[in-house]
């Protein structure tokens, strides 16, 4: 299944106090690789972004005031995202603006056109709970680079949560690996010994290590491991 992680910028916190998207960032994952599909578009609001919120973005009114409206990238955004498992980190604030971006449209909510919808920030809740997990502590705790984030955007955020997430769900971390008996099948021949080649050591590599040898017993009071395993005394 095809996988999209997105995220919105947005005039305010409330979107049932008519605050709007202002930009939509998503990236596109398949077979656990970031393919080069990418969606992103500015939004006019037709409005005023909270001083709080353009601290956050940095978008401009001027800025936005030539962008298209909402109207103008639906069809868009929901092709892009139609039949595919949406990750959103902290989906409900999204979904909320999201949805009542569609409902001006008269449109459908948008889980309605993908398979379904994946809260990444549940998802680090029950990896680690009790632990800081917005987006910049979960790039910390996995390694990944975000020093280029000076302000919040949309299609960047999307891009640290793609790695972030594929982080969170690479399964199996440990160099130990358990298998089930019979899980692999050896192909495991008869050896033919008169096929092994013995190489012999020339009279100059054994003396060379008689005399790696001897400097252990020197500096070493119980000697040489290999003398004492072989027998042989220095």
């Amino acid at each position: 299944m095809r996988q999209i992680v997105l995220d919105t910028e947005t005039t305010g916190l409330a979107a049932r106090e008519g605050h709007r998207i202002i930009e939509v960032g998503a990236i596109e994952i398949v077979g656990r690789r970031v393919t080069e599909r990418r969606l992103h578009h500015y939004v006019n609001p037709e409005r005023d972004s909270d001083e709080g919120a353009l601290a956050v973005h940095g978008l401009t009114t001027e800025f936005l005031a030539d962008k298209p409206k909402f109207a103008e990238i639906a069809e868009e955004l929901l092709a892009f995202v139609r039949d595919a498992e949406v990750i959103i980190h902290n989906a409900s604030f999204d979904l909320e603006f999201l949805d009542e971006e569609l409902r001006r449209l008269g449109r459908e909510t948008f889980v309605d056109y993908c398979a379904r919808v994946t809260d990444s920030l549940a998802l680090a809740r029950e990896l680690h709970p009790g632990k800081r997990n917005s987006l910049d502590a979960l790039c910390e705790r996995y390694g990944v680079s975000n020093r280029h984030r000076t302000l919040h955007g949309a299609l960047l955020d999307a891009g640290l949560l793609a790695d972030v997430y594929l982080a969170m769900t690479r399964g199996q971390d440990s160099l130990v690996i358990e298998l089930d008996e019979g899980s692999i099948a050896i192909d495991a021949a008869p050896l033919d010994l008169n096929c092994l080649r013995v190489r012999v050591a020339s009279d100059a590599e054994l003396a060379a290590h008689e005399a790696v040898l001897d400097g252990i017993d020197l500096q070493c009071k119980a000697g040489a491991v290999w003398r004492r395993a072989s027998g042989v005394a220095g």
